[in-house]
């Protein structure tokens, strides 16, 4: 290097590192490392808003298996788009949404008014979209011959006034009661209009014996060790190895298993939409995602067991 040296003929240690410096800026232009120079953007979050690359669903453990399913065959035809799908409840993914930290929430029940409020207060506009149908089955061991019950009995049963299953038309066993955890769903709805039988001013809740399961593969596991269980579980989740009651909304019936045409009709007394909640109405690819789900994506629900909407 000419120019200014020391007294030794040695260019200063000032100018070395400056020389050092210009280098490795010229290196980090070249590789496109600085922002703006050309490098690869990173990947972007954006709750329901447009530019969001990453698209993060957590909720409903109904919902999640339809979701990852959802998520595989778009980001398939859609590869610049990345999906991410956990569960974790209804509960969670509505806390989640509210929170700004997802995308989208999948819930297999509606918003409560408090999750609403808390939503409100947090600047938060949260917009609901039926993305499927569904049925809530009651399912039991093949071995108990018990076939059908009405609602009353069903409520009666997971209330703890009628303990044994000679009481239902069955066996001189006692009654083991299974359920989804609070933060389910499928437990709050299956409160509000099993248990409660829909009656909003009803106060009746589950039995203190009731064991809380943490998932719908808890409790057919559990079914399938102990014949003298009773649990519920989204229509999507019941196993060929598991019986199915018939249901009725009164005591004179008629009974009715759950099935997709059941739901379609209306004859089975239990059954619900599924939802997606957004913080706001969405945009750019959330907005394009759930477009798709109500379209193309309906395809996929009835080969996992649930109900299209159309």
């Amino acid at each position: 290097m000419r120019g200014i040296r020391d007294r030794r003929g040695r260019p200063p240690i000032c100018v070395l590192r400056l020389a050092f410096l210009s280098i490795c800026l010229a290196l980090l232009i070249s590789s496109g490392a600085l922002s703006g120079c050309g490098g690869k953007k990173p990947e972007t979050r954006a709750g329901a808003g447009g530019n969001a690359r990453v698209i993060e669903n957590k909720g409903s453990d109904t919902l999640v298996n339809l979701a990852l399913a959802w998520a595989e065959a778009y980001m398939e035809a859609h590869p610049e788009v990345s999906i991410s799908v956990t569960g974790g409840g209804s509960g969670t993914g509505i806390a989640a949404m509210i929170n700004g930290t997802v995308s989208i929430a999948s819930a297999s029940r509606e918003m409560k008014p408090e999750e609403i409020a808390a939503a409100k207060a947090n600047g938060v506009s949260p917009v609901e979209f039926t993305v499927a149908n569904d049925a809530i089955a009651v399912v039991v061991s093949p071995s108990n011959p018990v076939q059908r019950m009405s609602i009353q009995q069903i409520s009666d049963i997971y209330t703890g006034e009628i303990k044994n299953w000679m009481e239902v038309g069955g066996e001189n066993r006692p009654i083991v009661l299974l359920s989804r955890e609070s933060n389910s769903g499928t437990y709050v709805y299956f409160l509000e209009n099993v248990i409660r039988m829909g009656n909003s001013k009803s106060k009746l809740l589950f039995s203190a014996d009731t064991l809380l399961m943490p998932s719908s593969e808890g409790i057919s596991s559990e079914i399938r060790q102990n014949p003298n269980a009773i649990g519920y579980d989204g229509l999507g989740y019941v196993t060929a190895d598991l019986k199915v009651i018939a249901v009725s909304k009164s005591e004179n019936g008629p009974f009715v298993i759950p099935s997709a045409e059941t739901v379609k009709n209306g004859s089975y007394p239990i059954a619900r939409p599924l939802y997606m909640y957004t913080a706001g109405q969405p945009a750019g690819q959330v907005k394009d995602y759930i477009e798709w789900i109500h379209n193309g994506g309906q395809t996929l629900v009835a080969k996992l067991g649930f109900v299209p909407l159309q």
